[in-house]
């Protein structure tokens, strides 16, 4: 299994997410000083961001799935148990609808070749996946935001905001602080205005000016 940092201070705690979506990365922008990515979450039967991402398409919003496994104790899952389960030819499934959905916007080949090594790598466990792909995301966008894998549980300081749960989920979320901000987007002639899709429809079409959308959102500017 993945070997976490220590428990560090941290302003706020999230849940781990396959290229989270754009208000999942608003929310940390919001949270502001240091993050913790939350490896020992229980993991229940309605978790989704943990594994899937939305993508816009020619076609309209697309989900992506990382096929995974629990490996460790019985009982309750924790993020940190999550196993990537290589069968499907998931990787080649996903980098094609990636590059199908954004292979034409402004900013896919600045980033591509980054995002494509961490698919090649051939990650073991899905933390470590989705850590790799949020620093390439979080590097290429310039974003003022430092998230460190750790063993959070349940030992969360009172004055720590908890977004475990409560953003960046399959359903629309209930996070009043975090707006919804149009952006330009190569599909939206065609399908309108989609929010909360993956950080990575804001990043192929509109770059490092990402930060702007994300600053509207997260209400501090």
């Amino acid at each position: 299994m993945p070997t976490p940092t220590n428990n560090p201070d941290c302003a706020a705690v999230f849940g781990s997410a396959y290229m989270g979506n754009v208000r999942y990365y608003a929310a940390m922008l919001a949270a502001g000083g240091g993050i913790a990515i939350d490896t020992d979450e229980h993991i229940g039967k309605s978790a989704w961001m943990h594994n899937h991402c939305r993508i816009m398409g020619a076609n309209g919003p697309q989900v992506l799935t990382v096929p995974v496994e629990h490996i460790g104790t019985t009982g309750q899952i924790l993020m940190r148990d999550l196993h990537i389960a290589e069968h499907g030819d998931w990787r080649r499934v996903h980098w094609g609808a990636i590059f199908s959905a954004y292979g034409k916007t402004p900013f896919f080949e600045y980033v591509a070749d980054d995002l494509k090594a961490v698919y090649d790598r051939q990650h073991k466990w899905l933390i470590d996946f989705n850590m790799e792909l949020h620093q390439v995301i979080v590097e290429f966008l310039d974003l003022p935001i430092n998230a460190v894998a750790a063993p959070i549980g349940g030992n969360i300081a009172k004055s720590t905001a908890d977004w475990r749960g409560k953003i960046g989920g399959k359903r629309p979320d209930a996070a009043q602080c975090i707006a919804n901000v149009p952006y330009y987007n190569i599909w939206a002639a065609r399908h309108g205005f989609i929010p909360a899709l993956s950080i990575i429809d804001l990043l192929m079409n509109c770059g490092r000016e990402s930060i702007f959308t994300l600053t509207e959102m997260s209400g501090t500017i």
